[in-house]
């Protein structure tokens, strides 16, 4: 089983389920939550700040295992797409 941790990719920190971000329409919420769209006015946030570092990185870049995760899905598609045929 591939595990996604989710890390600040510049210096590893790890967010709880309790830490909170800040939109900028002012809802508050966990922005991994939602993968980075604001619940209230549905922006979806490109980048997310680090509440450790303070520094700005991809908001897909914090899902760290997320490439080979996605690869195995993409593999086991491709086995069932053959196994059809």
């Amino acid at each position: 089983m591939i595990s996604v941790i989710i890390k600040c990719s510049r210096c590893s920190w790890e967010p709880s389920k309790d830490d909170e971000w800040q939109c900028s329409c002012r809802y508050v919420w966990n922005t991994f939550d939602t993968s980075g769209e604001c619940p209230q006015c549905k922006k979806r946030w490109e980048n997310t700040q680090c509440l450790q570092c303070r520094k700005f990185s991809p908001h897909l870049d914090w899902y760290s295992g997320l490439d080979k995760l996605l690869k195995t899905e993409l593999e086991n598609i491709n086995v069932e797409l053959v196994l059809e045929k």
